[in-house]
């Protein structure tokens, strides 16, 4: 990978300047010149007849972009899949009226709730890409191995991780409701439109706790679950909560959440957007 400052290597104690591609081996956070082979901590450890680590090899990729990904890509493929699968299932079924069908009746709001999220996601992602630096590195469309779910957007700043879900239900208001508390346990409740939602909080949770697991060897890092609503409907002064942990609010909110100071600095920031990164790569799209 190309180095994000000076090193000396490991191997033959050559110095390395930041930028030069280099070995880099985050377990003993050590640098060795690409045409070393491997380091010494590998070599020591093949000698005590030890299984190696995984060598890093100048085949990885360099360092990753401040914004890596993209925003609401596997929901709009997902759309695009489910809008074709239908057209090619009208047609073969109806060969003479397939096409006046199609044009007469929309495709069903189990197909177009992913165009809707497509939607959301690329708005609030061209919202992180435009406040995205060396102090604030995004990640766009996660997949979570051997799940078939995705992560939105995540967000490493000097403050934290943000696991953000975007949510598009327009012209409705989010709230929060809390039952019980007195004789029965009490219960906080998401309420959008007046219908209850805390599904998606209980989804967050589950998110949460995937990027917990990948940081596991940083658990002085906050993470921090956010449900952003995009095109909500609300209010002039206030709004915004916090739900089971989870925080709920705007894009303008979000921004000025992300830019509070924190104990994080570039070099960490960049080290953890890889980390996340590593377990969780892109989606493949077509």
């Amino acid at each position: 990978m190309k180095l994000r400052y000076a090193g000396t290597c490991a191997r033959c104690g050559a110095e390395l300047a930041a930028g030069e591609l280099a070995d880099y081996d985050r377990t003993s956070k050590s640098v060795a010149c690409v045409s070393c082979g491997p380091r010494r901590g590998l070599d020591v450890a093949a000698e005590a007849g030890a299984a190696p680590q995984h060598a890093i090899t100048p085949d990885l990729p360099p360092q990753l972009d401040i914004v890596d990904g993209v925003a609401g890509g596997s929901a709009k493929h997902e759309f695009e899949r489910r809008h074709d699968a239908r057209q090619e299932r009208v047609q073969a079924a109806h060969p003479k009226l397939g096409k006046f069908l199609l044009a007469v009746f929309d495709d069903p709001q189990s197909t177009t709730a992913w165009a809707t999220g497509a939607i959301g996601e690329e708005r609030l992602g061209g919202m992180l890409a435009e406040v995205a630096g060396p102090s604030l590195r995004v990640l766009h469309d996660r997949r979570i191995p051997r799940s078939t779910a995705n992560l939105d957007h995540l967000v490493v700043c000097p403050s934290g991780v943000f696991v953000v879900d975007a949510k598009r239900y327009r012209n409705r208001r989010p709230g929060l409701r809390v039952e019980g508390g007195v004789i029965r346990p009490r219960r906080e409740l998401l309420i959008v439109g007046g219908r209850d939602r805390t599904t998606l909080v209980d989804g967050m949770h589950k998110q949460v706790a995937v990027v917990r697991r990948v940081l596991a060897d940083y658990p002085e890092v906050p993470v921090t679950g956010v449900l952003c609503f995009v095109e909500a409907d609300w209010p002039l002064i206030g709004g915004s909560f916090t739900v089971q942990g989870v925080a709920v609010l705007w894009m303008k909110k979000l921004k000025a959440l992300l830019a509070e100071p924190g104990p994080l600095g570039p070099d960490e920031i960049a080290e953890l957007q890889w980390r996340l990164h590593e377990a969780l790569p892109r989606q493949k799209q077509p």
